[in-house]
């Protein structure tokens, strides 16, 4: 006979169930979009680009990222947390080090794109794999410095998923968050501001818009914005008198990342989404040259 575990505090049945549904569809379509850009780029030698890298190494991340929420919903429908305590340790550090990898990896996409089309210069594939190892080699240091004591990670208020530990609000935690926000947001965000509004200026001079230059930016905002904020908050109030399923929000949000990432920098990008239709049909793209320069 299954044992049923108690509802997590502050929670009901239909919210529980209402938010491992949630998880679930965001990690499946999220898993789904961003294997078959990870799949085309091996299969379609036309889309094996210096700047398609970066694209990959987002699809990469984010690919992470729904095997974190995956896992999220799966203890979600179960109530609890089945892996103790070294396991929720793990799952803080996989889900920080994706996320972030992801947000550098977009910044990567934006300095490409600024060179490819404000100064005219080529991203050559050292430059390129450099790039992604820095990403990820930058992204692993800060996952790692909770697991070190400089910050640290624990539940979700849900109690099924880890992230890092906001309820105390120590020194600890305030020298930690400061120091991850200005470095893996605020700067990221930085470099796509800059890059992208010079990308614009470029635009309107030519009167040739080839993407939206402002959907990148708004990504970054719009889906970490409100986890940063609460975090943020959580620095200098104490954030615990948000009932825990308001609290839950920001991380569904953010969960969102990789499918939107995955329909701005991959199906939104119109060479990219033709090499996912040559993958698909078989049918060869018409352009020989394929980067990742959204349409």
């Amino acid at each position: 006979m299954v044992t049923a575990h108690p509802l997590p505090e502050g929670f009901t049945e239909i919210e529980v169930f209402a938010i491992g549904t949630a998880l679930l569809v965001e990690a499946l379509l999220g898993f789904c979009l961003n294997g078959l850009t990870i799949i085309s780029f091996r299969k379609i030698k036309e889309l094996r680009t210096p700047s398609n890298l970066l694209v990959l190494s987002i699809a990469l991340a984010d690919c992470g990222i729904c095997i974190n929420a995956f896992i999220a919903a799966f203890s979600s429908f179960l109530r609890y947390w089945p892996y103790g305590s070294d396991g929720c340790q793990i799952h803080g550090f996989h889900g920080f080090l994706t996320a972030l990898a992801s947000i550098s990896s977009s910044a990567a996409v934006a300095w490409d794109r600024y060179h490819h089309y404000c100064t005219r210069s080529r991203l050559q594939w050292s430059t390129a794999a450099s790039m992604m190892l820095f990403a990820w080699l930058f992204a692993a240091f800060w996952s790692v410095m909770p697991l070190l004591g400089w910050g640290e990670y624990d539940y979700e208020p849900l109690r099924t998923c880890c992230t890092l530990d906001y309820s105390k609000g120590d020194r600890n935690y305030v020298t930690f968050l400061f120091a991850l926000s200005t470095f893996n947001f605020m700067i990221p965000g930085f470099i796509m501001l800059t890059a992208y509004q010079s990308i614009h200026q470029k635009f309107r001079k030519t009167g040739h818009f080839k993407f939206n230059t402002g959907l990148p930016l708004k990504t970054l905002v719009i889906c970490w914005g409100p986890y940063c904020l609460l975090c943020s908050y959580a620095a200098v109030e104490n954030v615990m008198f948000i009932p825990p399923k308001y609290r839950m929000i920001p991380a569904l949000i953010a969960k969102a990342v990789p499918t939107v990432d995955a329909f701005v920098y991959a199906l939104g990008n119109e060479n990219y989404r033709g090499g996912i239709w040559q993958f698909l049909t078989g049918q060869k793209i018409e352009k020989a040259e394929v980067d990742n320069k959204t349409k």
